[in-house]
Order: C-alpha cells, then structure tokens, then sequence
C-alpha cells in the first residue's frame, strides 16, 4: 500500500503491452488517481519498469500447471518499488493465456463502503490505455442489494483496483473490466454472486497485501501462516483476522470459488517491503497466488437448469406414485451438461422438516438420470421414513444438490482438523472402516459449529461421537450447487 518512490526506469517499451479496447465515443472515464505516486505517470516509463520487473520475475519463476485452466490470481497493490516483484511474478501466469474478462476484487481504504461498490464508469484509463468496463455484467450485480455505484470518494482516491491493471495489460489484449470494491460482506455472499457471472473466459484477480507495519522477521512468519491457510483453502479465518491481509474479503472470496470449483492454488512469490526498496523496522507484506482449475467451468449448472431439475424430480415422484400431476420441464434433454456423470442428492422436506434423502457421492451416472433414481429412492426407499403419500407428494419441497468430486482432507490432529473445514460450504464423507456417512453443506445450517457438525456425523456413522477427536478417521470434502422448489 506504500506509494512509488524514485526508480532507476528503463525506457523501452515492454513488447506483450497492447492498448486495451477503446471506450464508446462519450463515455465516463475513470481517470488513474494513483499515476505518479504508485507507479510512473509517463507510459514509456511505466512500461520499461513493467519490463525490468517482468525479466526478475522470470529469473525466479515457478513451474505452473501450464495444461490446466488459470482462473483466479491473488496480487499485491502496493507502490511497483515495493511490491512490483511480486506482482510481476503473478501477471507471469497470464503468459499464453486469454480472457475476455476481468474482475478485479478489491478492498475499501478510502470511502467507508458498507456494502460493494462497482464503477458507474464506462472505462478506466492508465497511462498504457484505456480499458472498457463491462457494464452488462455490473448492471447484473447491481440487480443485488449487496452492490451499490462507488461513491465519490472511491472514484476519486481508491488505489487497490487501478494499482493492478498496468500489470494485467501488460499480458492481455482486448479484455473488459469489472471493477469490485468490497466492503464489510460476507465472503460467502459476494462468492455466490461472483459465481453467477463466471464464464470460461473470465478471471477473478484479489487485490491485497498482506501483513501491515511489523518488523520483518515478524512480518514472514505472520504472512507464512497467512499463505498456509491460502493454500490450505481455510475459509473464515482471513476475515475474522484482518490484520493479516487488507484485502481478506476479495481473498477469501476466491477461496469459496476454489472450493466450489476445485480450483487448486500455486503460491508463485513471497516478499515484504523490507526485501525491496523500504526500512526493515516497519514492513508490508506481498504474495501472489495463482488458482488453477481442473474443471471445465461450462459444466456449472445454472439456475434455469437447477430449477427444471427441482422440477423432474417432482414429476418423477409424481409418476412413480401414480399421479397424473405435474409437468416434465420442456427441453430439459437437451442440455449438455445435465448429461454429465455427477454425484447428486434429492432431499424432500414437509413442513420444513425432513422427509426423505437419497444420493450418491460419485456416480457414473449422469445428473439427469441420478435425479431420476434418487428423487424415487427419497420418496419411496428413505428407510428412516415410510412410503410417500399422494397427499405428502403434493405439499412435498424438493432439493436437489449436484456435487463436486470428494477430495481427501489432510489433516494431522482434531485441532487441525477443524481449522480446514469450512462451514456453510462443505460437505462432508467420513469414513473408518466399514463405517461411513456424509453430511451435505446444507447439514451446517443446524449445526453451525465444526466441532458439533463432526460429532454428530461421527453418530450417524455408528461410531463414537468423539471418534473425530481420536484420529484415524478418513475425511473427504466436496461443495455443491443446491436448487430448491415447492408447489
């Protein structure tokens, strides 16, 4: 977060920068608030320092998974002078890559946002270019109550946004911007509503340093912890610690992106102010973060296409008992992606009390046809519950939940145990011998606490309830998209 200082600059142009696409003749134009302070105000300086940071960078690069999708990044917003390195080694991973989309999370310093805020521009301009917003997909987050226009204030003087885009410039061509700043919300919340806009050629960039103002040998071994519990997937203890990272919420908005859609993170460099250009006494801390993923994002399940599976699954029901009710959802067949093999789960409430859950975790079946068999194993099969009656059939709430694919949990004691599990978002397989169950995320509503969750799952397993505090549990996680639907 510290400004740019003098630099020793080199003045040749970097070759990969391109002018980014031109904004509509009379558009609003956000103006660089942070040129001349954070980084050079003259392009060709500007440039030529990206250049040198860029030739470091490559001299101390690590490997990345060079076959599998880049979707998110985690970089530093600090003065170039300060944490350029770092920032140079995370805009490497965009080499060979393309993105017609960028949305940049970034913390609120300056305006005291209680919500999140998205510029009411029509571009944003540094001295390397101009970079159109994209507008359509700002309108559709702002048909939430959690986004607002950014206020003045934030226009006028908010740096973490602007301090990362020369960077990102540098590396792509022709992209869009969505512009995010982030108030006090729940990760959790601005994820669900970054997801919905989410496409195959769309990055997700955290703008965030990392530990403020310690001395450096303090400052490592906080941001050490800080990157563990990245790296780790450790949602929620970013955000209730924010001293350690000023951007904690665009992080850990990422990590539930990560975690739904299993995207594995690479830690690609480490430094602190103290490493670079400031006093050791007093130091920020940088890291970049890439997130890869092996999932093709097209085979997330919309909301059109979870409501009509809600729907099959009640006609289903209503066929196999008989009844002449309900309707099949129109074109549901021909959806790609509902025919791919997924573990699913049918949950059937009356009442807003349980009446029948039947799933699979992985299957070689496809959605379409474990919905089908799980919406009558719910029904009719649920050995807790009898039989489904017309009469429950036509009050009956159904959910569907598609999951992702179980991942063991490494962990090496109870303790550690509950610091990696993330409530809300996970569900979870536990497994010792013959015993085994699942709770699905949905469970953590009733059960909020880890350590009440794991006990009564350890229960439903037939073991111990304290089994879990014990070790030698077998632990496995996986997230799920849920959809629900009453008559």
């Amino acid at each position: 977060m510290k400004p740019f200082a003098p630099y020793l600059l080199l003045l040749c142009l970097l070759p990969a920068v391109a002018l980014s696409l031109p904004a509509p003749a009379g558009a609003l134009t956000r103006q660089p608030v942070a040129a001349g302070t954070f980084y050079p105000a003259d392009p060709g300086e500007l440039a030529g320092l990206i250049t040198d940071l860029t030739r470091q960078a490559e001299k101390t690069a690590v490997k990345t998974p060079a076959d599998r999708p880049l979707r998110a990044l985690i970089m530093p917003h600090a003065g170039y002078v300060y944490s350029g390195l770092t920032a140079a080694h995370g805009a490497l991973a965009l080499k060979n890559r393309f993105f017609q989309r960028v949305i940049v999370l970034a913390p609120d310093h300056c305006a005291g946002i209680g919500q999140c805020a998205v510029t009411g521009a029509d571009a944003c301009r540094t001295p390397i270019g101009t970079i159109p917003v994209d507008t359509k997909t700002v309108a559709r987050l702002k048909q939430s109550t959690m986004f607002i226009t950014a206020p003045p204030a934030s226009e006028s003087r908010e740096h973490a946004v602007e301090v990362v885009l020369p960077f990102l410039q540098a590396w792509l061509k022709n992209f869009s911007l969505v512009p995010v700043i982030t108030g006090p919300v729940t990760p959790q919340r601005l994820a669900d509503a970054i997801d919905s806009v989410l496409d195959e050629t769309t990055l997700i960039v955290a703008s965030s340093d990392l530990s403020h103002y310690l001395p450096q040998a303090r400052a490592r071994g906080k941001d050490r912890e800080t990157i563990d519990m990245i790296l780790q997937g450790r949602t929620g203890s970013l955000a209730r610690e924010p001293d350690r990272a000023c951007g904690a919420i665009p992080i850990e908005t990422v990590l539930y992106l990560a975690k739904r859609h299993n995207w594995q993170p690479v830690l690609l460099h480490y430094s602190n102010s103290g490493d670079t250009a400031g006093p050791t006494d007093r130091v920020v801390g940088y890291a970049a973060v890439a997130f890869y993923g092996e999932t093709d994002m097209t085979k997330r399940i919309t909301q059109k296409q979870g409501k009509a599976l809600v729907a099959l699954a009640r006609k289903t029901i209503f066929d196999r008992l008989g009844m002449d009710e309900g309707e099949a959802p129109d074109g549901i067949e021909n959806e790609k992606v509902l025919h791919t093999p997924c573990g699913t789960f049918v949950t059937l409430t009356l009442d807003g009390e349980l009446r029948g859950c039947i799933g699979s975790l992985t299957s070689d079946e496809s959605i379409l046809e474990g919905v089908r068999r799980n919406a009558v194993n719910a029904a009719l099969y649920d050995p807790r519950f009898p039989p489904l009656t017309h009469e429950e059939a036509r009050r009956m709430a159904v959910e569907v939940s598609v999951l992702t694919e179980p991942q063991p949990l490494a962990y090496k004691d109870a303790k550690d145990l509950l610091s990696k599990l993330s409530p809300g978002t996970d569900g979870v397989i536990l497994k010792k011998g013959l015993a085994k169950a699942t709770f699905l995320p949905q469970v953590w509503k009733q059960l909020p606490e880890a350590n009440e969750f794991l006990s009564h799952l350890c229960a439903k397993a037939g073991l111990p309830e304290n089994a879990w505090e014990q070790g030698g549990l077998e632990i496995s996680t996986y997230q799920v998209q849920s959809f629900e639907g009453a008559e």
